[in-house]
C-alpha cells in the first residue's frame, strides 16, 4: 500500500510578488530612517531653544572662585530666571567681560573637523567654546547698595551692615580680611558689584576700577545664574548662593535714615 504525502510548501512567489515584499521592505527602511532624522532634529531644536533662552553650559576656566568652583568644573546657568525675578546678593552668575576684564585671547588653530564637531556641540549646549570670553562671580553688591571694605574686623559692609563671609571665601593662610585692598562705592543702577570667593586671587571688580565701567558689571551683560555643578560626577550638585549671609543687608538708602 502506498502512502502519498500531502505537499505543505507554500508556493515560491512570484517574480512580481517578489519585488513587491522588496518595495515593501525599502519603503520600511525609508519611513524608519525618516522619524529617526525627524526625531533627531527636533530634539536638536529643542535643545538649541534650550540652551538659547533658558540654561547654558560653561566651564570654569580659573581658580578665582574656589573652593565653589573648581577649575574645570561644567556648570549649568539659568537665563530665564532672573529676567522675571532679577537678581540677589550672593547669586553666582555668568557674564560677558564688561570691557578689559579678561586679557586678550587668541584660539589655537584647530583641524576643519573638531571645529565643525565644537559647533554642532554648541549649539545644543553641549559644548562651552565661549567660556573664555566669560567670567563667574558672586553679586556682592546690588543697584544703589553703598559696599565698604573693610570694618575693623576684615568684613565688607552694605549699607552699614556688615556680612559674615566667612562660609564660602577663601583666604590664605594668616589672613583675616575678606579683601586685600580696600574700596568705598555705591552701584549706580543697573550695574552690580562682583567678587570671587577665593579672595586673594581674583581679578574682579575691585581690580577693574580703571576700566570703562569703573569696575561694575551692567545687568545686560549677565549671562545668567549658576545653579548646578554637571561634572565631575563627584562634584555634581546644586550651587550654594549662601543668601542667609545677606539676610540682614537693608535696602539702598536706609543707611542714611539712620544717620
Amino acid at each position: 500500500m502506498t502512502t502519498e504525502k500531502a505537499a505543505s510548501a507554500e508556493p515560491a512567489p512570484t517574480a512580481d510578488g517578489g519585488d513587491s515584499v522588496i518595495h515593501r521592505r525599502r519603503r520600511g527602511w525609508l519611513t524608519f530612517l525618516r522619524d529617526v532624522l525627524v526625531i533627531v532634529l527636533i530634539a536638536v531644536l529643542v535643545s538649541f531653544l534650550v540652551k538659547t533662552f533658558l540654561v547654558r553650559s560653561f566651564y570654569i576656566p580659573s581658580g578665582s572662585m574656589e573652593d565653589t568652583l573648581l577649575i574645570n568644573d561644567r556648570i549649568l546657568v539659568d537665563e530665564i530666571t532672573p529676567r522675571f525675578g532679577g537678581y540677589d546678593h550672593g547669586d553666582i552668575v555668568v557674564f560677558e567681560d564688561p570691557g578689559g576684564w579678561l586679557p586678550p585671547s587668541t584660539t589655537p588653530d584647530r583641524p576643519p573637523v573638531v571645529e565643525a564637531v565644537d559647533w554642532a556641540l554648541s549649539l545644543v549646549g553641549l559644548s562651552a567654546p565661549d567660556s573664555d570670553d566669560h567670567l563667574v562671580k558672586r553679586i556682592i553688591g546690588l543697584p544703589g547698595d553703598h559696599v565698604v571694605c573693610c570694618n575693623a574686623l576684615g568684613q565688607i559692609t552694605i549699607n552699614g551692615i556688615p556680612i559674615d563671609e566667612t562660609s564660602y571665601v577663601k583666604l590664605p593662610d594668616g589672613a583675616s580680611a575678606v579683601s586685600e585692598d580696600s574700596f568705598d562705592v555705591v552701584v549706580p543702577d543697573d550695574r552690580l558689584w562682583v567678587l570671587g570667593d577665593n579672595r586673594y586671587r581674583s581679578k574682579d571688580s575691585r581690580y577693574n576700577t580703571d576700566q570703562p565701567g569703573d569696575g561694575f558689571v551692567p545687568v545686560g551683560n549677565v549671562v545668567g545664574r549658576a545653579f548646578l555643578v554637571t561634572w565631575p560626577l563627584d562634584r555634581f550638585g546644586l550651587l550654594d548662593f549662601h543668601h542667609e549671609v545677606f539676610a540682614g543687608v537693608p535696602d539702598p538708602g536706609a543707611e542714611e535714615s539712620a544717620k
